[in-house]
């Protein structure tokens, strides 16, 4: 990756952001969770770090689209373990209560991309469930786990998972966490693309970068809530959702530069998103 911006959290035990971040020269924020000495478990630091920069995503005009991914060979395989005995034993509690609602690739108006590297469980794969778009490398594990620790199904993964892969799919996922390799996921519907582990960041950020330099960031965040909405309620409702929307659509500047974009035979220039036009 060439050229771009980068904004590398500061949020940490040591020197190392737990969390890398850089913006690319088409708008794409690459999001790398970077404890590879363990393997990206998840910890508070890494919790709060990764709302605050999905905060600056969601305002920033120059964001486009996000990429989400690992360092080194695991994306994240859930909650640290030294935290997560500290947690279940009463010592130091994890302060879920007080923490944004763990859904914020599914709630940001903009483009989420997943390029699972390795192992994805717990948080990890709520994570990974919660964006719009999984490439996976065929060797990537991905295991909901919360039957075998004593938990249930966390941040409405018992609401998403049957929608992605269906009720039967995601029963046997969940009742019993077992894991799964990224050549089975991909067979379920868990993930969209599969690509071999030299290509997989390349690949995802290709496809970002399409979405950022293609597409209007205005039309992506009413699609995103449409995709959301339209799960609990009717085709006729959710027509008459879709009806209301496209008068709003195309009373926005983005609606005019793609036809013009179009009848020119030229890139369209959208304008960011992040200045209020978001679609809620």
């Amino acid at each position: 990756m060439t050229g771009g911006r980068s904004e590398a959290g500061s949020r940490g035990t040591d020197e190392a952001p737990v969390i890398l971040s850089e913006l690319t020269d088409d708008g794409v924020l690459l999001l790398t969770l970077n404890r590879p000495e363990r393997h990206n478990a998840w910890t508070l630091d890494m919790e709060l770090l990764y709302n605050e920069l999905f905060d600056r995503a969601e305002s920033d005009l120059d964001v486009r689209a996000v990429v989400l991914t690992g360092a080194g060979r695991s994306f994240c395989p859930g909650m640290d373990m030294s935290v997560l005995d500290a947690a279940s034993s009463g010592a130091k509690p994890y302060p879920t209560d007080r923490l944004p609602p763990r859904t914020r690739p599914l709630d940001c108006p903009k483009p989420v991309i997943a390029a699972v590297n390795g192992a994805c469980a717990g948080i990890g794969f709520n994570q990974a469930l919660m964006c719009d778009v999984r490439f996976a490398v065929p060797k990537a594990k991905f295991a909901a786990a919360f039957s075998r620790r004593g938990l249930v199904a966390e941040d409405g993964v018992a609401w998403i998972l049957p929608r992605v892969v269906g009720y039967g799919q995601a029963s046997d996922l969940l009742l019993s966490s077992r894991p799964v390799t990224g050549t089975e996921a991909v067979d379920m519907g868990l993930v969209n693309r599969l690509v071999e582990p030299a290509d997989l960041l390349a690949t995802a950020l290709e496809y970002a970068g399409e979405l950022a330099r293609q597409c209007s960031p205005y039309a992506m965040s009413l699609i995103k809530r449409q995709l959301r909405d339209d799960q609990a309620r009717g085709f006729a409702e959710g027509n008459r959702d879709a009806r209301a929307l496209l008068v709003e659509a195309r009373k926005a500047p983005d609606y005019r530069e793609g036809v013009r974009s179009f009848i020119e035979r030229r890139p369209p220039r959208f304008s960011g998103l992040g200045d209020g036009k978001e679609a809620g």
